[in-house]
């Protein structure tokens, strides 16, 4: 079997050929469905992968680079398979409720990034000793806050090259911030999405966790193959 065979059998047992209705299908998906099995949407999956692997090659190339790529996924049920993701690399990741103007006023949410670094620290040598229990109890809520939506950030030194996403309806407005600040958008979205959302768009199922998996990995492994390359030229 061919590698593009291989894929395909992959995307298949994952379940990414299912969309959704037709009724919900965004006009501009047209080209990418291949079929309609009891009214709902089957994508071509040979333009599918055509779209991954455009993805894969751009994300090769940030590897070899070494580039900041940030992942979003505020979406109930599939976000702890992006965390995963982002740290096996690495890299930064919003896995609650995206903060506007996280990308487009960054210097702002830095500022945030940095105080509660310097909370942590120190707690973590016991400077924070010297308040009051009530004085270190507010301070550990004001951490704990901090922290729920920005411990994935904690590490976001500079600007991210490029984002990776699940869903452009749901994260709508991280994706128009990203492109506002051109960040590049890589995005896995259902047939009722507009493909012109994301420079990267990745036709697919975005609400099963098999489905997502399978892009996930495909796109980290991306990542990876360029960072070993860039070792290896060492």
């Amino acid at each position: 079997m061919s590698n593009s065979d291989v894929k395909t059998a992959e995307m298949l047992k994952s379940g990414v050929h299912f969309g959704y209705s037709r009724s919900s299908r965004h006009p501009k998906m047209k080209p990418f469905i291949f079929t309609t099995r009891n009214s709902v949407e089957i994508f071509d999956l040979e333009k599918v992968l055509a779209r991954l692997d455009a993805a894969k090659e751009f994300l090769k190339n940030l590897g070899k680079e070494k580039k900041i790529v940030v992942f979003v996924a505020t979406k109930k049920g599939i976000r702890e398979i992006v965390e995963s993701a982002a740290k096996e690399i690495s890299m930064p990741y919003v896995k609650e409720r995206w903060l506007g103007g996280t990308l487009t006023n960054f210097k702002e949410i830095k500022s945030r990034i940095d105080f509660l670094n310097d909370l942590l620290k120190k707690r973590e040598s016991k400077e924070l000793e010297k308040y009051t229990k009530k004085e270190r109890l507010q301070i550990d809520r004001k951490i704990a806050k901090l922290e729920k939506y920005l411990s994935g950030l904690k590490q976001c030194a500079e600007k991210p090259a490029a984002m990776i996403t699940v869903d452009s309806a749901h994260e709508k407005i991280a994706i128009e911030e990203a492109r506002q600040r051109g960040v590049v958008t890589i995005v896995l979205m259902n047939s009722d999405c507009d493909p012109e959302d994301a420079d990267f768009s990745i036709p697919g199922n975005d609400s099963s966790i098999s489905s997502v998996s399978f892009f996930i990995k495909e796109l980290v492994n991306a990542y990876k193959e360029g960072l070993a390359a860039s070792q290896q030229e060492k």
